[in-house]
């Protein structure tokens, strides 16, 4: 007989000395709306186009709290500590709580890319995740055009595991402004306990701030 485990993360904010990851709220909505209909997003993700405030609210009051209850994994809001402006989102998702993995994926708004605020939240994710829960695996995937994703799990420390062929649906922008769909492979990349060895230190000394406070 399989032997079935179902828990939940707890309802966590985990903070950087730039950054505070937290459940969402209802202030998020605009933001959130806005971040989402971004190019990059629409390109990359499978987010409905155009993202509307419908679809945020639905985001924020179900979907999202509805990850970490039912167990599946957990969704951070990510904010500027100083301004509280949101900034991204960190989603832990397709969690197996029998051999401690999950996925992360995220997503940085338009206005705050370049500020490294994706690769210090994801890890400070996976340094909670490692130390405080116990997990044993992080896996993320990237579109295999998606440079910038990619740059994030290489800065994390993740190791590239290997491409699934034709496996995931972006969208390209087409001649009269519409999206088409456009099949492309997908790179696996996992990040281990192990891992997380020394990239702390090498990030601080890149200039990245400190990973330790959640609660």
């Amino acid at each position: 007989m399989e032997l079935r485990m179902t828990t939940t993360f707890p309802d966590v904010s985990i903070s950087t000395e730039r950054l505070v990851l937290r459940p969402f709220e209802e202030a998020d909505i605009p933001a959130h709306t806005e971040m989402m209909n971004d190019e990059q997003v629409t390109a990359w993700t499978s987010v409905p186009h155009p993202y509307t405030a419908a679809d945020a609210g639905e985001w924020v009051r179900r979907i999202a709290p509805a990850e970490r209850a039912e167990g599946r994994g957990i969704v951070l809001a990510v904010t500027e500590f100083l301004t509280q402006r949101l900034v991204g989102t960190v989603h832990l998702q397709n969690t197996n709580w029998r051999t401690l993995a999950t996925e992360v994926a995220y997503v940085t708004a338009p206005w705050a890319r370049g500020e490294g605020y994706a690769t210090e939240s994801v890890l400070a994710v996976a340094q909670w995740l490692f130390r405080d829960q116990r997990f044993e695996r992080l896996e993320l995937r990237t579109a295999a055009d998606n440079t910038a994703s990619q740059q994030v799990a290489q800065k994390i420390g993740c190791i590239s595991e290997g491409v699934l062929r034709n496996a995931w649906i972006a969208r390209t922008q087409t001649e009269d402004g519409g999206w088409a769909d456009i099949r492309t492979d997908l790179i696996v990349w996992s990040l281990l306990p192990e891992d997380l060895e020394g990239v702390a230190d090498q990030m601080a000394d890149a200039g990245y701030a400190s990973f330790t406070d959640w609660n």
